[in-house]
């Protein structure tokens, strides 16, 4: 959508006193999404748009939205992520876990990640199954009837890597030496 052509669509959405609108504009255009805001009551979150922590102060300072989403992979890892969460955190600006197509691993950060203060709207993480036949850890994620999934409270990822199913799935191997 852009600012401009789509403004009147965007502000009917408002009569259906929606959660949110996931990034209704282009990413790196703050200042529209902060004038968006302005003109409706739907709080905007960002995700395309917050790569950084950079990014959240800016978005947050302008006013582009009122929550935000976050990738593990999208910011760069855990050190970027416990930044944005801590600041989102400490502004009172929600934060929800956004998944991409992750296999366990990934999944179980994910999970992980969803455990920590702020993080008060449902993640985008799902069942194991709903992408793989058999996923690369153990156990496999589930999601209960209710549509939660139980953190594991273990060390580490909570889960175990299947390391039987990952040489399955290997077709080659290269070994990079530094010298």
């Amino acid at each position: 959508y852009s600012l401009n052509g789509d403004r009147g669509v965007i502000k009917q959405l408002d009569e259906y006193n929606l959660l949110m609108i996931e990034q209704p504009l282009a990413p790196g255009d703050l200042v529209d999404h902060a004038k968006l805001q302005r003109e409706i009551k739907t709080p905007i979150c960002l995700d395309e748009s917050i790569v950084s922590l950079a990014d959240a102060l800016h978005a947050h300072e302008l006013g582009s939205c009122r929550i935000i989403n976050i990738k593990l992979g999208r910011v760069g890892g855990h050190t970027e992520t416990r930044l944005i969460q801590a600041y989102a955190f400490e502004h009172g600006v929600p934060v929800w876990c956004g998944g991409m197509l992750e296999a366990g691993i990934g999944r179980a950060h994910n999970i992980a990640l969803s455990t920590l203060p702020g993080f008060t709207l449902p993640g985008d993480v799902s069942a194991s199954a709903r992408y793989w036949d058999e996923d690369i850890i153990d156990p496999p994620v589930t999601v209960s009837e209710k549509g939660t999934i139980k953190a594991p409270t273990g060390d580490g990822i909570g889960y175990e890597v299947n390391e039987a199913r990952i040489e399955a799935l290997t077709v080659r191997r290269e070994t990079v030496r530094l010298e």
